[in-house]
């Protein structure tokens, strides 16, 4: 059964290979805290397009004091693919084994076309320094949601 963190929760003890050959502790934010967006597939629409929403509003976020990690299912490879095709320059961080996303809830039934599968549902995760949810975001429409997220830890 999967868990669905909810704003104050604890974020478990979980680290993902990430690009440039990092190692991201999602629990344990080094800048104030952590936003940590998660996505269905690389090189679709819809991700890449948060993705790049995202990638303008680095330094913003960081000047707020925020880190920016994308989360998907897809290989390392795949994240430099993406990063390369696309120009951009967060973090992406893979979960293959799909730990995070049930850890974080976001692994869920899906619909589409009349077939049910599993998959990504996307969200999107403020966590602070000391590894709590501040804020979170299900099912998020890509258009405007890395400006609104802007705009939460901007806020606080």
């Amino acid at each position: 059964m999967t868990n669905r963190l909810e704003k104050g929760d604890k974020v478990p003890q979980l680290s993902l290979p990430a690009t440039d050959q990092q190692t991201v502790d999602l629990s344990s934010p080094s800048a104030t805290g952590h936003v940590l967006f998660f996505y269905p597939k690389d090189n679709t629409s819809g991700c890449t397009t948060e993705a790049k929403a995202f990638t303008e509003l680095r330094d913003r976020f960081e000047a707020a004091g925020y880190s920016i990690i994308g989360i998907s299912r897809d290989s390392l490879a795949s994240h430099d693919r993406l990063r390369e095709k696309q120009g951009l320059s967060i973090t992406l961080a893979s979960d293959e084994d799909g730990k995070a996303s049930e850890a974080f809830g976001v692994w869920v039934e899906k619909r589409m076309y009349g077939k049910t599968f599993m998959g990504i549902e996307r969200s999107t995760f403020v966590i602070g320094k000391d590894g709590t949810v501040e804020a979170l975001w299900r099912k998020v429409r890509v258009k405007g949601h890395a400006e609104a997220v802007l705009e939460e830890v901007s806020s606080s």
